[in-house]
């Protein structure tokens, strides 16, 4: 089971570096045709602005598997346990709860959208409003999993990092994973 959810999110990796240089050929290439040679890709900007919707909502769900969203958690650090726990277990369910009006909004949108056909591709509107579904139901599994061991205690919240202070402390931690690694200098 935990190949297939690693799989998964190496696919989910996968797309969004797919749509990201999707983005840029359409954009570059209808930029070039355009002052080049006076002509255009009537589609560049609509489907630049699709894939830019499922990249952001994509990436989304991989920063949640890998808490690598930005927060503090000073405060979260510095209570008892029983009473950090308490507190992030509430935020948990803050989060759920906005994860599923996520869900149900972006299910209502799809289906409300999906004879509607964008003006220049052509594709269903349902597509663009399916990219929340993407991420709310992805998100709501990985925030109930979270949930779930901090309240079995495999999760200790006043000493594991369930956020990133900065962008700097999440790659000095894993340079690895950074679009930017950092180079430390050789002696």
């Amino acid at each position: 089971m935990i190949r297939i959810i690693d799989f998964y999110f190496f696919a989910l990796k996968v797309t969004i570096a797919l749509l990201l240089a999707a983005m840029v050929v359409l954009v570059f290439g209808n930029v070039v045709l355009r002052y080049a040679f006076n002509q255009g890709i009537t589609s560049s900007e609509e489907l630049s602005r699709i894939f830019f919707v499922w990249l952001t909502f994509l990436g989304a769900v991989v920063t949640m598997r890998e808490h690598a969203h930005l927060g503090v958690d000073s405060l979260i650090t510095r209570l008892p346990k029983p009473v950090a726990k308490l507190a992030v277990l509430l935020g948990y369910g803050m989060m759920l709860a906005a994860t599923w009006l996520m869900i149900s909004g972006s299910w209502t949108q799809t289906l409300i959208n999906l004879h509607v056909s964008a003006p220049a591709t052509g594709i269903s509107m349902g597509v663009f409003y399916g990219a929340g579904l993407a991420f709310g139901v992805p998100a709501f599994f990985i925030l109930l999993w979270d949930a779930f061991a901090i309240v079995t205690d495999r999760i200790d919240v006043t000493t594991e990092a369930l956020v990133r202070d900065s962008e700097e402390e999440a790659a000095l931690e894993d340079p690895a994973h950074t679009a930017f690694p950092v180079l430390k200098p050789k002696h």
